[in-house]
């Protein structure tokens, strides 16, 4: 595994030496490209002005921020190079938190953070440590590719896992979700859903994960690969919607209960 960048974690006097690694794996993501229909050629991009319809040179392009419509602040490389945030390769962090109060929502990519050299190991083990026995999570910033992210170290296994954040602005308003109002759940249906909820339950451990679609696109490209035909899933039609919620959910819980059943 291939760091994707080095520095320290400072807290207060104490600082450690990491190295940051993507926690996400990417070599197994199937990708296609885009072909020449008639002779398999890779299809080419050309950036064109939509004014002029020249094609343009790297040289030819700048950046601008449409401030009103069709009207742009202009900024050359060299401006925007001179609010670059210079980076410390350290990651200060600035306080602990519970993790209970990061909403999911506020989640943006992952990382690991190992320790750096043998002269790393104490202190690294001992902050991992500190995270564990005290519940919290280090907030923190740290500038990786010229862009500064506020992050969150967590303690994981005996590594640390990082997630950046995003920004509050980032997030829309989930009161702007139309339809959206409060109303009180009936209490004899809401005690058949606790039950449903309850036959179900299950570790996340015991979760199948297995991604359908990926491996329905590798049977496909198989069988193209091996000039064999390739016949149409038909869609199954779903169910129609019930309307007698108490019998839906009791109707669950029966099938729940059979399903369970069967697996032990």
């Amino acid at each position: 595994m291939r760091s994707v960048w080095k520095g320290h974690i400072r807290f207060s006097l104490v600082t450690i030496p990491i190295q940051i690694f993507s926690a996400v794996e990417t070599k197994n993501n199937v990708s296609f490209k885009q072909i020449h229909s008639k002779d398999n050629g890779a299809i080419g991009y050309r950036k064109v002005c939509k004014l002029c319809d020249e094609v343009m040179k790297r040289d030819d392009i700048v950046k601008g921020f449409e401030y009103e419509p069709d009207q742009y602040a202009i900024f050359e490389k060299d401006e925007l190079d001179n609010i670059k945030l210079k980076s410390t390769r350290a990651i200060d962090i600035e306080a602990f938190v519970d993790m209970s109060e990061v909403h999911p929502s506020r989640y943006e990519a992952v990382y690991f953070i190992g320790p750096n050299g043998e002269v790393a190991l104490d202190t690294f083990a001992l902050l991992c440590e500190a995270l564990k026995n005290s519940g919290k999570a280090g907030v923190g910033r740290v500038i990786l590719r010229d862009k500064e992210d506020v992050v969150l170290l967590a303690p994981y296994k005996e590594a640390i896992i990082m997630y950046k954040l995003r920004y509050p602005y980032e997030i829309r308003d989930v009161n702007d979700v139309p339809d959206i109002k409060e109303k009180a759940a009936n209490e004899d249906q809401l005690k058949l859903a606790m039950t449903l909820v309850e036959s179900l339950s299950k570790s996340f451990e015991e979760i199948d994960f297995s991604d359908r679609y990926r491996e329905a696109l590798m049977e496909l490209v198989d069988k193209k690969v091996a000039g064999k035909e390739v016949v149409n899933i038909e869609e199954e039609e779903s169910d129609t919607p019930v309307v007698d919620i108490m019998s839906a959910l009791k109707a669950s819980i029966d099938k729940a209960k059979e399903t369970q059943s069967k697996a032990q």
